[in-house]
């Protein structure tokens, strides 16, 4: 029998077959082995143990389109970024970072900025100002008005979404107005730190509807870039490549090179001078790195 994985947790894999029905399965022992871990969002084989108790064995993991570290999951259409506009504030290195994550993968991404309710007119400016040359949509929502869920379903149709973010902006808030029968738990943000609480324990695909599954994750706060080279940085910020081919020197990485045609559009106001900072960070954290 084929399905896709919905759910792993406490070493079980929760496998979707239609019209079946959801079996919990464990792998065999042949992918410890073999090095290989399931992922949810893999399409599998499994051998049915048990029919009346929805039991098996998973037997094969079909090939990946694409596959993600952090979040853990695979075959995946596109990649949702949620942070907030306020309460937290949005933390634009890591959300880069993600939008690196999801560009190197080949995975397209869209934004989501929530707590729309929460700001002033300037900060949804500030953000669509600072995003727009990125090529990927960018929307405003409010849990509690509702104000963009409509836009952000429109987005997520006939697609696997992988939710990704820190805790407290909203992420299950969100979820659970788009999917009323999968209730993920959701928490509140400390008013000492302000900073989220990390409520989810396991990754799963939430069905919305037929062939329209959110991947929820647990809540992470960093991202590293352990394999990437500083060289190939660049590759991942899209407002980068127009001016690719007006720099004086052949290789420029866009740091502080004369002639860079970059540089020379960050000063005049161009480039965003925030994502070219997450750039300048990142390609240092990746030097220092390669140093050591």
């Amino acid at each position: 029998m084929q399905g896709r994985i919905i759910k792993g947790v406490g070493g079980f894999y929760y496998v979707d077959i239609p019209e079946k029905g959801l079996y919990a399965c464990r792998a065999r022992g042949i992918f410890r082995k073999e090095n290989k871990k399931p992922l949810v969002g893999d399409v599998v084989r499994i051998r049915i143990l048990d029919e009346k108790d929805k039991e098996g064995s998973l037997e094969e993991i079909l090939p990946r389109k694409n596959q993600l570290v952090r979040p853990a999951v695979a075959n995946v259409d596109q990649v949702a970024l949620i942070f907030a506009v306020n309460q937290p504030k949005p933390n634009y290195r890591l959300l880069d970072r993600f939008l690196v994550m999801a560009e190197r993968a080949g995975i397209p991404a869209c934004l989501c900025f929530n707590k729309k309710d929460l700001a002033e007119p300037k900060d949804l400016e500030s953000l669509r100002e600072i995003y727009r040359a990125c090529g990927c949509p960018v929307i405003f929502t409010s849990v509690q008005t509702g104000e963009g869920v409509k836009q952000l379903d429109e987005l997520l149709e006939g697609k696997i979404t992988a939710v990704a973010g820190v805790s407290g902006v909203g992420k299950s808030s969100l979820a659970n107005l788009l999917q009323q029968e999968v209730q993920m738990e959701t928490g509140t943000v400390s008013e000492k730190l302000r900073r989220g609480r990390h409520t989810t324990r396991h990754c799963q695909l939430l069905p919305l509807r037929e062939g329209t599954y959110l991947a929820d994750t647990p809540g992470f706060g960093s991202l590293y870039l352990d394999t990437m080279e500083k060289e190939e940085l660049k590759q991942y910020f899209p407002e980068f490549e127009p001016y690719e081919g007006g720099c004086r020197f052949q290789g420029c990485v866009h740091m502080t090179e004369p002639g860079c045609a970059v540089l020379h559009a960050l000063k005049e106001g161009r480039i965003s001078p925030s994502r070219y900072e997450s750039y300048s960070d990142l390609f240092q954290e990746i030097k220092d790195k390669r140093r050591y």
